[in-house]
C-alpha cells in the first residue's frame, strides 16, 4: 500500500520503541510523530471522494500498525462529509477493537463529528455502556465531548447533554481507571460553561467517584480555580 510506506519511510526506530514502550499494546509502531501523520493524512484526503477515502481508511485500519490506525481515522475527521452513512458505520466497527487511548481518542474524533452531524445516531452509541469492553464504554463519554463545549446549545441540545449526563451516572461505580478518568473529564468540560449543572450532578452522584475522578470533575469550577490560585489546593 503507497500510503502505509509513506508513513514506514518517515519512521524512526528509536522512537518508534519508545512508543512501543509507552503504549504498552503489542502492534507495530513506525516512530511517526501525529503533525506528520496529520498532514499525510489531509494530502491523501484532498485527491479522494468518501468512497476511496473510506476503502484508504479501512486498510490503512486493518494493518494494525499504530500510525496507520491514526491516519485512518484523520481521513474521516471532517466536519461535512456527505453522504456519511458508510463513514459512521466504519468508524463504529472499530470501536469494539479499540485498545489503546490514542488509537481509541483520534477514532472517536471522527465519530464525534458524525454524532453531530445525525444525533440520532446516540441511540446507536448507548448500548455501548453495556459492552465488557472498558474502551467501548469509555468511547461512549468521549465521543460526545463536543456536547460539553456548546456555549449556546439550542434545547435539543440540552436534552441531548442531559442523557449523556444519566450515562454518566449510570457509570459513576464502573471502578475501570478509563472510564472513571472519561466521566470526570466529562463533566471538567462542561463545568466551563455550564458549572451548576455540573454541581448539581456531583451533589447527586459525586460520591460514587473515585476520588481523582471526582477532583478532576470539579477542577475548573470557579470556586476550585480560585481556591488554587490561593494556594489552598494542590
Amino acid at each position: 500500500m503507497r500510503e502505509l510506506d509513506e508513513l514506514k519511510a518517515l519512521g524512526d526506530a528509536g522512537k518508534a520503541a519508545e512508543m512501543a514502550a509507552y503504549h504498552k499494546t503489542v502492534r507495530p509502531y513506525l516512530g511517526v510523530a501525529v503533525p506528520v501523520i496529520d498532514a499525510l493524512a489531509r494530502g491523501w484526503r484532498a485527491g479522494l471522494d468518501v468512497p476511496a477515502r473510506v476503502d484508504l481508511a479501512r486498510r490503512l485500519w486493518d494493518s494494525d500498525v499504530h500510525e496507520a490506525r491514526i491516519a485512518a481515522a484523520k481521513l474521516l475527521t471532517q466536519a461535512r462529509i456527505r453522504p456519511d452513512e458508510e463513514v459512521w458505520r466504519l468508524i463504529a466497527g472499530w470501536v469494539p477493537q479499540f485498545d489503546a487511548w490514542a488509537i481509541a481518542d483520534h477514532a472517536m474524533k471522527a465519530g464525534e463529528r458524525r454524532l453531530l452531524a445525525q444525533p440520532a445516531r446516540l441511540d446507536e452509541v448507548e448500548p455501548w455502556l453495556e459492552h465488557p469492553s472498558f474502551w467501548v464504554r469509555r468511547a461512549a463519554l468521549v465521543g460526545t465531548l463536543p456536547w460539553t463545549h456548546l456555549r449556546n446549545p439550542k434545547p435539543e441540545d440540552l436534552e441531548r447533554r442531559e442523557r449523556v449526563l444519566s450515562w454518566l451516572a449510570r457509570l459513576a461505580d464502573d471502578r475501570e481507571w478509563f472510564v472513571q478518568k472519561a466521566i470526570g473529564w466529562w463533566l471538567r468540560e462542561l463545568s466551563k460553561h455550564d458549572p451548576q449543572r455540573v454541581r448539581d450532578w456531583l451533589a447527586a452522584d459525586g460520591a460514587r467517584l473515585k476520588p481523582f475522578a471526582r477532583r478532576e470533575a470539579g477542577r475548573w469550577l470557579p470556586e476550585n480555580r480560585d481556591a488554587a490560585r490561593g494556594g489552598q489546593l494542590p
